[in-house]
Parts: C-alpha cells; structure tokens; sequence
C-alpha cells in the first residue's frame, strides 16, 4: 500500500510539471515561427514563394501510462526548438550586419561622387585662355582642297536670338562639304560646326572623322580641332587630354606642334604651370627646326602667361 500511494504521488508531481514544460515549448515555437515569418519577410520582400515552411508541427498527443514520465519526446523537441533559436538569431545578426556594409559602401560612394564634381568643377574654372599673339586666321583653316566645295552657308538669319542673346548658327545652316573624298569631307564639316560655334555636333563630328579615318592625314587636324573644341567651349581638362593624344598618336601629324602649344594653354588654364612650361619646352626640343615665326611667337607668349624660367 505504502509503495502504490507513492507512485501515486510521483505521477501527480510529475504530469503538471511535463503540462508546464509542453506549454513553454509551444510558446518558444510560436515566438520562433513568427521571428521566421518577419525574417521572410525581409529577405523576401515580394514573396513570389518564398517563404519556407517550418519544420516543426504539433507533436501527435500519446496516451502516456500512468506513472511514466512523458521526457524523452519533449526533450527532443526542446532541443530541436533551441538549434532553431540560435539559427534564427545568427541568421538576424548576418542580415543585420549585411544591411550595416551596404549602407557603408554607399556613404563611401556618396562621398567619393561629391568629391569628383568638386575636383571636376575646379579643374574647369580658372584663369581665361591665352589669345594667340599676331594669329591672324585659326590654326586649323583648312587649306585650299582640289576640286570645288560650298561655301559655308552664312544667312542673314543664321544667328537666333532669345531676348537680348545671340546664340550659334544653328546646326541646320552648316553645309556639309562634297570634295569625292570622304576623310576630307568629314574633317571639313567638323571644321564648319566648329567655326559655327556648334561645339556639341562639332565634337561628335570630329571624333567620328578620327575613328573612321585614323590613317588619313587629317585625322591630326581632326584631333587637334577637337581639342580646341573642348577648350572654346570651356573644358580645358578634356582639350588637354585631347591636345596629348593628338601628340602622342600622331606625332608627326601636321597638327602635332599645334596641339603641343595649345595643351600648354590648357594646363595654364587648370593653373599647371609647371607642367605647361614642361610642355613649352617639349615644342621647343622636338619640333624647334620646323617651327614658324608665329608659333615661336606664341610659345613666347606662352612662357610668359605660365611665369617659366
């Protein structure tokens, strides 16, 4: 009688305290799932079958015999629902820390946009460009080509005027040349768009002339007119890179020398002194012999506006 009151006793104990332990059990898994859902949520924001569906269902209610502790089955399930635990919050730590280096990498791209522009905008401002001394015509004036052209087309009305402004010819009134030989024909148009102060289709006329005809001895003239476009239209950064590659691609071009002086003026203008007075002495060195009176004319002035030893 004794040893039946005590198991009696032991399986009153022992049936509220596995309740107490089934019921903490199914509040952590419904806390785990509902984690889970905001966590699919958040990695996939859209759905489009996304979501993973969990793992752990209501375990099957068992008829347990009187007495007997029901431990080995909800011990399983407690540690099963602990794993998950800890996967879900390395999971949220690994989210979280993904979130924090994405915004890094976009304030370091935000920053390093905002100092281009500002080394961009300063590069473009400074001094104003140096006036050839006793040019009397441009450099790049084509020379005479055999056989006929039309003239530039110059009307009475060419110039539109908005309030008080006058603006360049308009594109539409630039005749485009016909000599019978393409490469002329597409530096000469470019010239013409040029000298019309139409300097967005003056480059895209000049670039496309180099590229289409980089062997014919106007692509030298080409180059060096884009550059000139550059600077005219006030982008000395780009008419130094344009002025360098004519020199350096095209070495004994016929506009070589003229590119040589005319990136002295655009680095003058980025206020590279040093490095115009550099460029100075490069046209002195390579192509000193060849040089016209008016060019040494202009490399004096030069030296003088960039202050050289």
């Amino acid at each position: 009688m004794r040893n039946l009151l005590l198991a009696g006793v032991a399986a009153v104990m022992i049936l509220p305290t596995a309740a107490i332990a089934q019921s903490n059990v199914e509040g952590r898994v419904g806390k785990l799932e509902s984690e889970m859902r905001a966590v699919q949520r958040k990695v996939f924001p859209n759905g489009a079958g996304g979501y993973v569906q969990p793992e752990i269902t209501a375990p099957q209610t068992q008829a347990q015999a009187p007495g007997v502790p029901a431990s080995s089955a909800l011990s399983d399930l407690t540690s099963r629902v602990t794993s998950l635990e800890e996967q879900m919050a390395g999971l949220t730590g690994q989210i979280e820390q993904n979130g924090y280096r994405t915004r890094q990498l976009q304030d370091q791209f935000d920053a390093y946009k905002r100092a281009t522009e500002t080394r961009l905008k300063a590069l473009e401002s400074g001094p104003a460009p140096i006036a050839p001394a006793g040019q009397s015509a441009p450099l790049d004036t084509p020379a005479a080509v055999s056989g006929s052209t039309r003239p530039t087309k110059t009307p009475a009305a060419a110039s539109v005027v908005t309030g008080d402004t006058a603006t360049s010819t308009p594109a539409a009134a630039v005749d485009k040349p016909s000599t019978g030989d393409p490469a002329e024909d597409a530096y000469l148009y470019g010239y013409r768009l040029w000298q019309a102060k139409r300097y967005p289709e003056a480059e895209a006329a000049l670039k496309k002339m180099v590229a289409d005809y980089p062997k014919s001895r106007r692509a030298s003239f080409a180059q060096n007119l884009l550059g000139r476009t550059y600077l005219d239209s006030g982008k000395p950064s780009l008419a130094s890179m344009a002025f360098y590659e004519n020199y350096k691609k095209y070495p004994d071009g016929e506009r070589a020398p003229d590119s040589l002086l005319y990136l002295g003026q655009a680095l003058t203008k980025l206020n590279k002194a040093a490095d115009a007075c550099k460029v100075y002495d490069e046209l002195s060195d390579v192509y000193g012999a060849k040089l016209s009176a008016a060019m040494k004319s202009q490399i004096a002035s030069g030296r003088s506006a960039a202050k050289c030893q």
